[in-house]
C-alpha cells in the first residue's frame, strides 16, 4: 500500500499544479492494480528473492502526467518527482512517532527478544518506507531521483541525461545487485532515529524479518 500511495501523491501533486492527466487516465486512485507495472512490481522482486540479494526492492507503473502542464516550470516537475518520496517519508515519520510513544499510551515497551505483533507490524511499515524513500531518491532513471535531477540539469549535460535514460534500467540493476548494500546503514540510523529505539534493537528486528 505504500508503494500506491507513493504513485497516487506524484499524481495528486501533478494536478496541484494543473496537470489532470493521472485523473483523466484512472490513475489518481488508491486502487493498487491501477500501479501495478510488470518490471518493477513482479520481475526485480523475484530477481532478488531467487538470487537471496537478502531484500526485496521494487516500484509501481509510474504516474503519467504532462510537464507542459505543469504551472511553475521545473521546481513543479522537481516537486512532482519528489512527491513519492515525501508520501513514503511522511509514513514513516507516522509510525515512528506512534512508536516512540507506546510505552506512554500503555503498550509494552519493545522487547527485542519478544518482539510483539505490534512493533513488528508498525516498525515494518516504517523501516519499508524509508527503503522506499532512500530507493527512489537515487538519480538513476526511471527513479523519482532521476527526474529531479532532470529537471535542474543545464542543457549542456542533455547526452548525460540522454544515456541515462537509454541505460537507466540496466544500471539501475547494477546499483541494487553491488552497491544499494552501501545505502542499508543509512536506513538502519534512520529507523532507529524516527522509532527511539537504539541501534541494538533496530537490529534485533531488521534480524527477525
Amino acid at each position: 500500500m505504500s508503494i500506491v500511495i507513493h504513485e497516487y501523491a506524484h499524481g495528486y501533486a501533478a494536478y496541484l499544479y494543473g496537470d489532470d492527466t493521472a485523473r483523466f487516465q484512472g490513475r489518481l486512485t488508491l486502487n493498487p492494480l491501477k500501479h501495478l507495472e510488470l518490471f518493477g512490481s513482479i520481475i526485480l522482486p523475484l530477481i532478488l528473492i531467487i538470487t537471496k540479494a537478502g531484500f526485496v526492492l521494487g516500484w509501481a507503473k509510474p504516474v503519467p502526467y504532462n510537464p507542459d502542464n505543469l504551472k511553475g516550470g521545473r521546481k513543479a516537475n522537481a516537486m512532482v518527482a519528489i512527491a513519492g518520496i515525501l508520501a513514503n517519508v511522511g509514513i514513516a515519520i507516522v509510525f515512528g512517532i506512534i512508536i516512540y510513544l507506546a510505552p506512554k499510551l500503555g503498550i509494552t515497551p519493545f522487547d527485542p527478544s519478544n518482539i510483539s505483533p505490534f512493533f513488528k507490524i508498525t516498525l515494518s511499515i516504517v523501516f519499508l518506507n524509508l527503503v522506499l524513500a532512500f530507493f527512489n531518491i537515487i538519480p538513476i532513471p526511471p527513479l523519482d531521483g532521476s527526474k529531479v535531477l532532470f529537471s535542474y540539469l543545464p542543457s549542456r549535460f542533455y547526452l548525460v541525461q540522454s544515456f541515462l535514460e537509454q541505460w537507466g534500467i540496466f544500471i539501475l540493476l547494477f546499483f541494487v545487485l553491488f552497491l544499494w548494500k552501501y545505502m542499508f546503514p543509512f536506513i538502519v540510523l534512520a529507523l532507529g532515529f524516527l522509532t527511539g529505539l537504539e541501534l541494538s534493537s533496530v537490529v534485533a528486528f531488521l534480524q527477525s524479518l
